[in-house]
């Protein structure tokens, strides 16, 4: 095996890293929510009914931003639905994922459960476009955040909530462009709509920052011109645009899969090309940025299956995906396709949590435990704080039948406020091991801190019920820095995260 390389120069940056870039969502879907992070009754639920031990995984998670409360569920949400005393709260169909929605979960709670993970975990909140529009919004802003002396805000301080919420990040709608969407409308239709609920909700507040829906994937048949056609409309009113993606293995197609980061940075370089021309066409100086608000491994192929043999019940066991090692090297590579990016993509949500597509399971009355794709995430949060370095990988390629011919390294570097420098680096090679060599230029650099990969002989190691443990990250020896110079091997099929000082 050839070896693979970069350089690392301080002179040479991508741009600082967004803490929001490390968010996660928590949608009304299957378990997410009730019996997820919410179950009364549980030997480990506090007062409130949040359960304590997936609290303290998702402290360690290190997840800031939370979207909510969708997700497809948000295009049938209504809010008043969410709030006031839980015991009185209506019992709805929700259409998205034919179950029958509580609401015994609600707004409040979640204010409350972002509270109890600590004061880097900030609301992400999504309104309804679909089935509703600027009026409903604009009602949920006040109840949200105003003060006091209105209406609206007086009722959410007899609901017990004499603080507001101060939510300062809100989506506007959720997917619109695609037909599966309640309320799916046109670029043209959405694009008008989001602008108006932009001007109205600028008016309660300027300072709100907002995200329009972009496409719900790159292969969408409108893709690109459904952003150019939003943005025209939208484009002094908002902050973001959003982008969603998800990647899972076609066929036994492993090669592929391994390379899905080279679908990711096409995505966002093609949305970046969009926005700007729209702003140049406009003849604006404003830059938007992007909220890449869903992203994650999804074995979508069974989720049609899943939710059309549903006939309404509450809290189904639906997308509950078991990652196996392959899958957290996939995560892995995602993450650093985020971070490479992180000049322009400034949000990003994992979705989801708990329980479905996430990083932690629980079973109901039982354990709490970390998925494979927990440590690839966990980490990139713990060390991926700072200034991303520009990494210009000259590596071994192989060929893809997805994604064309991909480097078997994808690699980036991170380095803190303190000097120290982290890599990411994932090798792609299902059989190989992958010699690495990065030269340091003038980071005055001077050992290894730690070198830790994920990695297993058996690439469909999973964490389970029964065996929680059975895939964990661990350490490397023989990783070297001498004479201004990294040399490492980075094991088969692997995410490797290299710590510097």
């Amino acid at each position: 095996m050839h070896t693979a390389r970069f350089t690392l120069d301080p002179a040479f940056t991508v741009g600082e890293v967004d803490p929001r870039l490390f968010g996660s969502f928590v949608e009304h879907l299957g378990r997410c929510v009730y019996t997820g992070i919410h179950e009364p009754g549980h030997p480990a639920a506090d007062e409130a009914g949040l359960r304590t031990d997936v609290l303290a995984l998702v402290r360690e998670l290190g997840v800031t931003t939370i979207r909510y409360p969708g997700g497809n569920f948000v295009s049938g949400y209504k809010w008043e639905d969410s709030v006031g005393p839980a015991d009185e709260r209506p019992r709805r169909l929700d259409l998205a994922w034919r179950s029958t929605e509580t609401n015994r979960f609600g707004l409040s709670e979640y204010i409350a459960f972002l509270k109890k993970i600590g004061p880097q975990a900030e609301p992400m909140m999504a309104v309804n476009l679909g089935t509703r529009g600027v009026a409903e919004a604009l009602e949920l802003q006040e109840y949200a955040n105003h003060p006091s002396g209105t209406a609206l805000s007086d009722l959410r301080a007899s609901h017990g909530d004499k603080d507001p919420f101060g939510i300062r990040l809100w989506c506007l709608g959720n997917e619109m462009d695609g037909p599966w969407q309640t309320g799916h409308k046109t670029a043209q239709e959405y694009g008008r709509r989001a602008a108006e609920t932009a001007r109205a909700m600028r008016q309660i507040d300027p300072g709100v920052q907002l995200v329009a829906c972009g496409s719900s994937g790159q292969g969408m048949e409108t893709f690109a011109e459904w952003e150019a056609t939003v943005l025209a409309e939208t484009y002094d009113l908002v902050d973001y645009i959003s982008l969603h993606a998800y990647y899972e293995e076609h066929d036994g197609d492993r090669d592929s899969f391994l390379a899905s980061a080279v679908d990711m940075e096409s995505f966002i370089e093609n949305v970046v090309a969009t926005c700007d021309h729209i702003g140049a066409r406009l003849k604006s100086k404003k830059r938007i940025n992007l909220s890449f608000d869903e992203w994650n491994v999804w074995y979508m192929s069974r989720t049609e299956a899943e939710v059309s043999a549903l006939d309404w019940p509450e809290a189904p066991r639906l997308l509950e995906d078991v990652y196996s090692v392959t899958d957290a090297v996939v995560l892995g590579s995602l993450l650093i396709a985020l971070l490479r990016h992180a000049d322009r993509v400034t949000v990003a949500c994992l979705a989801q949590l708990v329980n479905v597509i996430a990083p932690i399971m629980t079973e109901p009355c039982g354990p709490a435990w970390r998925q494979t794709t927990f440590f690839p995430f966990a980490a990139a949060s713990a060390y991926g704080r700072g200034q991303v370095l520009d990494v210009r990988v000259d590596s071994p390629t192989y060929d893809t039948k997805r994604h064309g011919t991909a480097d078997l390294l994808h690699a980036t570097a991170v380095r803190a406020e303190d000097g120290t420098v982290t890599v990411f680096a994932v090798n792609r090679s299902q059989s190989e091991a992958l010699p690495l060599e990065v030269a340091l230029s003038s980071l005055g650099l001077t050992s290894v801190v730690e070198h830790s990969v994920l990695a297993d002989a058996d690439p469909e190691a999973r964490n389970t019920r029964t065996e929680p443990e059975r895939v964990t990250p661990h350490p490397v020896t023989g990783t070297a820095l001498a004479d201004g110079a990294l040399t490492a091997t980075l094991e088969p099929l692997s995410w490797n995260v290299i710590r510097l000082a």
